[in-house]
């Protein structure tokens, strides 16, 4: 017998309706933001990602030569080809680009539940627009999105790159020998959440010369994650990092300016998260991101618990194109998302219009079909029985591919004018003529749809 290879599902039936209702989900919301959906090829050349990440990054991609001795790879991630499709053929297009797009990625590493090596991404860019309102826009998206899985138990958490950079450098650590990787190493340590971690190796590598108000201010900086727009929030901590650097002052002042502007817009055109804050010690690990960073974590995943990432970033450069830049989007973990709302049990095929099953019994098909396509018509999804196999297999059928309603017509219902529709979840029933508006109104109240 010939097994699936590792690290790669099956989709089944009920699987796959949930799937493509999340899908649906998710386009809804980016559509109401106005993004548009696009789409790009599941292999792409390696080097659109050697450039990105280094040649080391291909010990974890499905790479391979073609026939013409091409170096190609299936794709890790979906922001480097919508990027690269930008620079090859939407340089001309009216700009902001609101961009949407879904599909398949594969990494070559070890797979473990909520982590495949072939996995599915959803993902928007905003692209030739900056600043705090855009900022604004593409996290409200996200939060919406998140809210349109229908999860309850999660949470945001928005910070800035170019802050956090700036705050380390502040320590003196030019004259450290090679800065730059000790600011690198400290900000993965702090993404990481390793603070016991940052401080052993900023204490081996300390300047002599920083004060002990200006340490007592870094661990505030540090640990004032959470705290949102009050005495001592992250935003005034970072401003009093600054007070002593009349050179960065103006330039960091507006900085955070602009970052609390992204936060109070935030408020306004998004509803409110179960938990948001404020923690300018993530970073993404990822070195092309310049501004601001966000995550979206769901505790129930655990140590894979984040579920959704992005922030402002540069990348138009790697294509030898002039910036169209800073852009800003995120990546959500399609398959995370619906792990989390299995641990919740949630089930967003439930949240849409309700599915119908439809029995004939009898000669009565020249009067059913007309009342199938028009609930269809309306907007029901309907299913109909088109074995003739009785009613007791029959409603095991409806039973079994989960629907919310059952419609038994028979010779005699049709004789009567009635019928009878079943909610299944507890047996209820209610009366209807047969004119299709009667049966949608009844529809409707046992669906409550309003």
């Amino acid at each position: 017998m010939v097994e699936r290879p590792r690290g790669t599902r099956d989709f089944g039936v009920k699987d796959m309706a949930e799937r493509l209702a999340l899908e649906r989900a998710l386009d809804n919301v980016a559509k109401s933001h106005g993004y548009n959906r696009v789409q790009t090829p599941i292999f792409e050349r390696l080097d659109l990602f050697t450039v990105k990440s280094g040649p080391e990054v291909v010990n974890q991609l499905y790479a391979f030569k073609d026939r013409s001795d091409r170096d190609l790879t299936l794709r890790p991630e979906l922001t480097a080809p919508v990027m690269r499709m930008v620079a090859d053929s939407m340089r001309a297009d009216a700009k902001p680009l609101r961009l949407s797009y879904f599909g398949q990625c594969f990494r070559y590493e070890e797979s473990k539940k909520g982590r495949y090596r072939e996995f599915y991404q959803y993902g928007i860019e905003h692209i030739g627009a900056s600043g705090p309102l855009v900022e604004a826009e593409v996290i409200a998206l996200a939060i919406r999105m998140m809210q349109a899985t229908g999860l309850q138990d999660w949470s945001v958490r928005i910070g800035h790159v170019g802050v956090l950079r700036r705050v380390l450098e502040q320590a003196g650590i030019d004259d450290w020998g090679d800065s730059e990787d000790f600011v690198g190493d400290a900000m993965r340590l702090l993404d990481k959440g390793d603070n016991s971690g940052f401080w052993e190796m900023f204490q081996d590598n300390i300047a002599m010369d920083i004060s002990d108000d200006w340490m007592d201010l870094l661990a505030n900086f540090i640990g004032a994650s959470g705290k949102i727009q009050r005495e001592g929030d992250p935003i005034e901590t970072a401003r009093e990092m600054f007070q002593g650097d009349a050179e960065w002052l103006k330039i960091w002042k507006d900085v955070l300016d602009d970052f609390e502007a992204t936060i109070g817009a935030i408020e306004v055109l998004a509803p409110t998260p179960p938990k948001l804050e404020i923690d300018f010690t993530i970073s993404r690990g990822l070195d092309y991101y310049t501004g601001m960073v966000f995550e979206f974590h769901v505790p129930s995943l655990r140590g894979e618990s984040q579920v959704l990432g992005g922030g402002s970033y540069r990348l138009m450069h790697l294509f030898d194109q002039p910036d169209l830049d800073p852009c800003c989007g995120f990546g959500l973990g399609f398959d995370r998302v619906l792990l989390a709302m299995e641990n919740e049990d949630v089930s967003i095929q439930k949240m849409e219009r309700g599915q119908i099953a439809v029995i004939p019994l009898g000669d009565t098909h020249a009067q059913v079909l007309p009342i199938v396509g028009g609930l269809r018509n309306k907007g029901h999804i309907v299913h109909l029985e088109v074995r003739d196999r009785g009613l007791k297999r029959a409603m095991r059928w409806a039973d079994g591919i989960g629907v919310d309603l059952v419609m038994i017509i028979g010779e005699r219902d049709i004789e009567s004018g009635k019928i009878e529709i079943k909610r299944l979840v507890d047996g209820n029933t209610a009366s209807s003529n047969l004119e299709l508006e009667s049966i949608d109104d009844v529809i409707c109240n046992l669906l409550d749809l309003g």
